[in-house]
């Protein structure tokens, strides 16, 4: 199995392939979870810092450690921003942003367990799995979708 290669210059990434292994979950993962989850209803909405990319990966740093969203958190400002930094390494999407961090998804997003990242309706944003529904940071906080409505699904 591959892990992540990373070639970084001037602080910049240049280039990002394969991905970051499932990690362990800790035995206290649901408790983490749920803070995790409390901890984003209270924090406002800000692109790089608290958006939906970076909920969900933040979310996965609580339950394993693994932070990729240090890759991008606090480069950019705005959506656009966002976008540029998600080019850079080659992600054209969403989905091949999840695919690179993540591996292979779930045959079925409906295989999502608690905790596990998806990829909301029309691979518009991250959110994590919360049960029969999933979570996920919008510019109006943090919403709740069920799990239907996702299109694809990575183990943590």
């Amino acid at each position: 199995m591959q892990a992540l290669v990373l070639c970084a210059t001037n602080a910049r990434v240049s280039r990002l392939r394969f991905f970051l292994p499932p990690m362990p979950r800790p035995p206290d993962w649901p408790h983490r979870l749920a803070a995790a989850i409390a901890a984003a209803r209270t924090t406002p909405f800000a692109w790089g810092q608290h958006d939906c990319p970076t909920f969900a990966f933040d979310t996965r740093r609580a339950l394993t450690g693994e932070d990729a969203a240090a890759l991008w958190r606090g480069r950019y400002r705005t959506y656009r921003g966002g976008l540029r930094l998600m080019r850079r390494p080659g992600w054209g999407s969403l989905t091949a942003m999840g695919d690179a961090l993540l591996g292979a998804p779930l045959a079925s997003p409906l295989l999502a367990q608690r905790g596990d990242i998806v990829l909301g309706p029309d691979g518009r944003g991250f959110g994590v799995c919360t049960g029969a529904t999933a979570v996920g940071m919008a510019p109006e906080g943090l919403i709740t979708l069920p799990l239907t409505t996702c299109t694809r699904a990575w183990r943590v």
